[in-house]
Formats: C-alpha cells, structure tokens, sequence
C-alpha cells in the first residue's frame, strides 16, 4: 500500500491540497507530556500551538522547480526527496524541522517539528525539534519512516518495528512480531502486518486503535481515526467519526491517504472520492470555473453552474438554468444568460438593466461589459467602485473596492479606491486585465505580467517570462504561462500559490485559495476557502 501510496502521490496530494487535506499545522506534544497524561483533544490547547489570525505563523515557500519523487507532508511544513536523492523542506521552521541535512536519502518523514529521513545505507537522520526524543533515531537499517504528532516509527530491514519520541499514550510501544507497512495518527500507530492483518496502539479515545478482523492491504491514520484498504480494494474505517471522516464510501479503490479530520481515496478507476470534513470537488467536466473570496463555481460543459465552499448567504447555491459565463465574488455570485441576462444568487444588491456580454463579480459588486461595449457596474459604490467612465471597454475586473476595464485601444482604465495605487494603471498595452484586493495586474499584449498596487506579500511582483492569462486573489496573483502551466506569487499562507503540476486550459485566483481548469475539463482547487484580515478588514 504505500509503494502504492508514493507512486500515486501526485493524485492524492493534488486533491488533498485542493481539499484541505494537509495534516493540521500544529507543534509537537509539550515536553512535560509523560506517561499516563491525558493526550491533549484540540492542539490549540498544547503550549506552543498558537496561531496567527490568519492562519499559521510560518509562511509555505517555493520548492525552487526541483523534479521531486517523493513528499510527505507534516503539521506545519513539507519535505520532498528530489531525483537526486537531496531532501528539500518548506513551510515552518521554528525547530530547525525544515532544514535538512546534506547528502541523498531514501525516504523521508515530515511530523509535528521533527523530520527524519533514511540514508542510502538504512539508518536514520531526524532534524528539529527533540524536547520528546523524536529526533534521537535508533541504531539499525530501516526500510521505512513514518511521523505522528510528537513520535516516529521505523520498520526495520528485518519487518520489526521500532518507535521513539512522545508516548503519553503508548503509541511508541510497538508490539513484537513482523510487519509491511505502517501509518501514524496524533497519538496512535498501527502497522500491517505480514499476514495482512492490522495491529494498532496508543491513544483510543475514539476507538482509533481498534481494528477490525480481516485482511488489509493498506491503511492510513488521520488525527483521531485510521482507514484500512481490504485486500477486496474496499475501505473500512474507525475510530473518531465526528465529521464522517470513518464513513468510507463503497466501491473499490486502489489507494488512500488521511487528514486531520477526513479521508481521501483513489478510486480503481483513477476517481478520486474524499469523505469527512473537506471542501467538495466536483467530478464534471467544465468550460470555465472562477473563484470568490471563500467559495468557486464552475461552468459545466453543458451550461449549467456547480458553486462549492463557503455557503454564507447562499452564495454557492447555484440556480438552475443554462448559462454562458459565471462570476464568484465575496458574498455573491452572478451568471450570464445565454440572452445576456444577469442572474445573482448570494448576497448583492441591484441588477443591470441592460444586456451584458461579460460579468465579473467583486467583493460587493459586480460590473459587466455591455453589447455595444460600455461598462455597467452594480452592488456597493462606497470608494465609487461602480462608477464606471464612459468609452468602449472590450473586458472588465472587479476587485475589492475597485474596478478596471480594458479599453479597446488596449490601454487599462481604473476607478474605485486609489489607497495603495492599485487603480493607477501603468502606460502601454495589454490584452487582459485582473483585479485583487488592493492590487491589479495586466497581461501585456506581447505576454509579459505587469501588477500594480499593494505588495506586502509579493502579489505584484510578477515572475518574466511569457503567459495567455492572468488572475488575480486577495493577496496572491496567478498565470497562466503559454506551454499551460500555472505560477503563482504572492501570499502563500493557505498554500493558494503552491500551483499543481500539468496543463491547464484558464486560472482563477480567490481568496486564499486558487483554482485551475484543467486541459481535460476536470478543475483542481488548491490552497484555503476561508478569507480573513486583510489590512485590518474582517473579510468573513
């Protein structure tokens, strides 16, 4: 199962990005933890664990366009083994987690504030944090590494396992015998063993350690629950099951990893199936898809609207009908008729009166683009964001509180608030334009990126470097380059920069989180769906 699991990581991580399905980021277990100690139930409760409004402290960086062939993702920070052998890590490294030693590895294992990796020749290396003894390795070779919360556990050359590192619950007291595979939760470790059943220990709060008969061909752990592939390719699951993160859907699937609090599957016909507490993707084929502050929308193939995400005021509750576009924006969303009229559903005042052959929704407003090329904007004019000027406008982009349209001589126009200078377009031309929370970027005519505006987070500084299309988020810009990859910059805090590898066909870039539409018509989301303080506004 877990050659398994690493030859299908790219699937998995995918959607388990898209989906919020990255193991929570939290610290290891506090160094007073000690045997007998009632493991802690919210790691917001654990010294050590505190957080930013808006997320986690540490800040998810560029992998640098390194070939990985291997990744595991920890509570706060990532680590991938490149082709040759070197381990890379990103994201938190307060404890020294992500910085790895030189020299090439055979697996790696990303856990709370401690990593560890096998050498070429079976023994371990842990780096970061080692208040609990998770990064002191035993001696000996070692096929495979797994991290929990605060522990580690290796299965040896021989099929024994070894564990070390936090053990309030006893989920380092490892049972004799020969093992094939292993997975760890929080505070619990199960292993498969040689015979294809399964043996778990440590915490059972929620029944996480108790394994049903049978026989297994893989298994992974979420924080309080395990799921085990059934040698028939069917799922079984246990322990908490709260969020129905242990309701595993029928059918046969191939592969399965867990998070926090859900499950994701790989399906025996290459579908991916996610159960429990996750943002749902769907499975259609779509023609476009935009993004909002906290939810998305896509338009099917056969015109009809799919919205997921936040549901706030109903914002994601597409209506039924066909349409030719569709537009997310803060609290709202609207769709184009086929007959050029405008449907919203969500929250946003007014309607256009006229036919409109375009709509772009903003924060409060919306704006679109008239047959006869004038610009109409609706919704909240509090910075006169839907005071649009006069002329012919062959595209328009609605941001926060302002708005720019793309004039057909190719110069960009701008209204709406002027604070960080995001309605003050540079000189020249451009083919496309995109608005942000308080910044704007234009696709050149000859393909180049040029933004404007707030740069706190680096969302204006735009890579070189030839792209068809350009969106743009709340803090974070995304392209489309020309051979149908995507780059992104900026804020990276929910990981909404951290493009997927393939082609894509259009990019829309929301809140905190990003979507992509696919070459083949299937959409992968990334990053958060939740959208707060940004420059001291309550965006919920």
């Amino acid at each position: 199962m877990f050659d398994r699991v690493a030859a299908l990581a790219g699937a998995l991580l995918l959607t388990a990005t898209a989906l919020g399905c990255n193991r929570p980021a939290g610290p290891v277990p506090p160094s007073n933890a000690g045997a007998g100690q009632e493991p802690p139930t919210d790691p917001a409760t654990v010294p050590g664990s505190e957080r930013s409004s808006t997320g986690t402290v540490a800040q998810t960086r560029s992998t640098g366009g390194y070939q990985f062939r291997y990744i595991s993702a920890g509570w706060s920070h990532s680590c991938g083994i490149r082709n040759s052998g070197i381990v890379t890590c990103w994201g938190d490294n307060a404890s020294g987690q992500s910085a790895a030693p030189a020299g090439p590895f055979s697996a790696v294992a990303a856990g709370g504030a401690s990593t560890c990796g096998i050498r070429a020749d079976g023994t371990v290396e842990c780096w970061g944090n080692n208040a609990l003894g998770q990064a002191e390795a035993p001696a000996g070779r070692f096929g495979l590494i797994i991290a929990g919360g605060g522990h580690m556990c290796g299965l040896r050359t021989d099929g024994t396992t070894d564990c070390w590192g936090w053990n309030v619950a006893g989920q380092t007291d490892a049972p004799p015998g020969h093992f094939s595979g292993l997975t760890a939760g929080w505070a619990h470790t199960c292993g498969l063993r040689t015979d294809n059943t399964i043996d778990c220990w440590g915490w059972n709060s929620a029944g996480q350690t108790d394994a049903p008969p049978g026989h297994f061909s893989g298994l992974t752990a979420g924080w309080w629950h395990t799921c085990g592939l059934r040698t028939d390719s069917t799922v079984e699951c246990w322990g908490n099951n709260e969020f129905e993160q242990a309701t595993a859907p029928d059918g046969r699937f191939s592969a399965l990893d867990a998070g926090e609090r859900h499950t994701c599957g790989l399906r025996t016909e290459g579908t991916i199936n996610c159960w429990g507490q996750h943002h749902d993707l769907p499975q259609q084929r779509f023609n476009a898809v935009t993004a909002g502050w906290a939810h998305s929308c896509g338009l099917r193939t056969d015109g009809t609207v799919t919205c997921w995400g936040d549901n706030d005021y109903e914002r994601a509750a597409a209506p039924g009908g066909h349409f030719s576009a569709v537009a997310a924006g803060g609290f709202h969303s609207c769709g184009l008729g086929s007959d050029g009229t405008v449907t919203c559903w969500g929250q946003l005042s007014g309607t256009p009166e006229d036919s409109l052959s375009t709509v772009s929704a903003g924060w409060g407003h919306a704006c679109g683009l008239r047959t006869d090329g004038t610009i109409d904007c609706w919704g909240n004019n509090e910075s006169g964001q839907t005071t649009a000027p006069p002329g012919q406008f062959s595209a328009v982009a609605a941001g926060w509180r302002h708005s720019c349209g793309l004039r057909a001589d190719g110069t960009i126009d701008c209204w709406g608030a002027p604070w960080n200078g995001q309605t003050t377009p540079p000189p020249g031309q451009f083919s496309a334009v995109a608005a942000g929370a308080e910044h704007t970027c234009g696709l050149r005519t000859e393909g180049t990126i040029d933004c404007w505006g707030n740069n706190e987070s680096g969302q204006t500084t735009a890579p070189p470097g030839q792209f068809s299309a350009v969106a743009a988020g709340a803090e974070h810009t995304c392209g489309l380059r020309t051979e149908g990859t995507i780059d992104c910059w900026g804020n990276n805090e929910s990981g909404q920069t951290t493009a997927p590898p393939g082609q894509f066909s259009a990019v829309a870039a929301g809140g905190k989180h990003t979507c992509g539409l696919r070459t083949e018509g299937t959409i992968d989301c990334w990053g958060g769906a939740i959208m707060r303080a940004v420059t001291g506004v309550d965006w919920n």
